[in-house]
């Protein structure tokens, strides 16, 4: 099913950026103590901003209007909100530990909250409520809805969860080989440290922005924010549980609060995404105010 085949498509993506974070943590030492929310926040922004935002304006210029059920996209909107605020907000404000850094108990709340967020919502899009995460459809201006939409086989499943696998242990190899370029280049350009989140974030979720950009083309819209807000909830719900974990073994602190600029950044996008979902249908407007989001955020990433 499509809900199914966003939601695989997601961790897909998820495991690559960990296998980037990772190693590149593990070989660039107490400069790389950011890096995790550097990359999750950059997959937030290009995400929720980028890839909904390109694929409203696709959609918008070649049918006029885009059609979406917001059920579905107010839901995985409103984790992705909250997943957000508790692993990127809350560390600049707790007190426990200097510096945005969560202590040892308040990170293993945020990997077990953010796991059963996650672990809740892909329960409600694959098994108890898929209805409200497929496409609908338009006839003579009246708005149908796709019903009692069936879930995936166990076979097919099964099948799908197998290739995932093989895939995931070739690009994990590769992660290896491109992360030594990935920090050079950046250095190369004369942008900060932090522009290395960006570019994993940009590289791993480009098939994932090509997806949705062909969903929209095709009048399923529904499939495009599937993509975009799973991704965005699987960067937070999985990366961070994983970096927590990872961190038992790894030199140095693990900061994962945002400054200033980024909050701001992360409340408007959070602002005008409630403002597109909620109506269940969008123009190129709603996709030119997220892509104009999305412009800021890596012009500021480039130029603090």
């Amino acid at each position: 099913g499509e809900p199914f085949g966003s939601l695989v498509l997601a961790v897909a993506v998820t495991v690559i950026e960990v296998a980037l974070i990772v190693t590149l943590m593990v070989s660039g030492g107490p400069e790389s103590s950011s890096l995790a929310r550097d990359t999750v926040f950059a997959a937030v922004m290009i995400t929720v901003n980028g890839i909904i935002g390109l694929s409203l304006l696709v959609g918008a210029l070649r049918y006029g209007t885009t059609v979406f059920n917001p059920e579905g996209s107010g839901a995985a909107l409103a984790t992705v909100a909250t997943l957000a605020t508790v692993c990127l907000v809350l560390p600049t404000f707790t007190t426990s530990q200097p510096g945005p850094e969560f202590s040892s108990s308040q990170l293993v709340f945020a990997a077990l909250a953010s796991l059963a967020l996650y672990g809740m919502f892909v329960f409600t899009q694959t098994v108890r409520h898929r209805d409200f995460f497929l496409p609908v459809d338009i006839d003579d201006g009246v708005v149908h809805e796709h019903e009692h939409a069936s879930p995936p086989s166990g076979r097919r499943a099964l099948l799908s969860l197998g290739l995932l696998m093989v895939a995931l242990v070739a690009v994990v190899g590769l992660a290896k080989i491109a992360s030594p370029a990935i920090e050079s280049g950046v250095k190369a350009v004369g942008f900060p440290p932090s522009f290395v989140g960006v570019v994993i974030a940009l590289l791993v979720l480009l098939p994932e922005s090509i997806a949705a950009a062909r969903a929209a083309l095709r009048r399923r819209i529904q499939i495009s924010l599937n993509l975009g807000y799973g991704s965005a909830m699987a960067s937070i719900g999985l990366t961070i549980p994983a970096i927590a974990v990872a961190s038992i073994w790894l030199d140095g602190p693990l900061l994962l609060g945002l400054g200033p600029t980024q909050m701001v950044l992360l409340a408007l996008t959070v602002v005008v995404s409630v403002l597109t979902v909620v109506p269940g249908r969008a123009t190129r407007l709603q996709g030119g105010v997220h892509l104009v989001l999305m412009a800021a955020f890596l012009f500021l990433a480039v130029n603090p």
